[in-house]
């Protein structure tokens, strides 16, 4: 494994276990301070740290959530990776979760993320949301 493989895949799992933390300011320490952060659910991209911990604080409120990074591919021509990972999502309080995969890119400035785009299917996740409101 080449050393920037190593560092991303170390990252990776930092990042990850981070955000499984569920810790608003634990998550904003992985990031940059003028990152750009997008998702399926975000509607655009999220722009900065005051941005990105209002969002956070909002995902947090309503979902419990654990990542598990699977798989790595380096970035050419850039200090970024694409991360294949599995998931899972519960709605906050709710036990029954539904799990996911899905695929991370993230482009680094050392070790702080500057950009994060983030991909899966998110249709699955109106069964969890239909059941907890009936």
């Amino acid at each position: 494994m080449t050393s920037d493989l190593e560092r991303h895949r170390r990252l990776a799992e930092h990042v990850l276990s981070t955000w499984n933390t569920q810790d608003v300011e634990r998550v904003l320490d992985c990031y940059a301070d003028d990152l750009v952060y997008l998702d399926p659910n975000t509607r655009g991209p999220v722009v900065g740290r005051d941005a990105m911990r209002a969002y956070l604080t909002k995902l947090f409120a309503r979902w419990t959530q654990h990542w598990e990074p699977q798989e790595l591919f380096p970035l050419e021509g850039t200090d970024g990776v694409a991360i294949r990972w599995a998931g899972s999502l519960a709605q906050a309080g709710e036990s029954r979760s539904l799990d996911i995969a899905g695929l991370d890119l993230v482009i680094l400035e050392g070790d702080l993320i500057v950009r994060n785009e983030v991909y899966f299917d998110r249709s699955p996740l109106a069964a969890l949301m239909t059941t907890a409101t009936a």
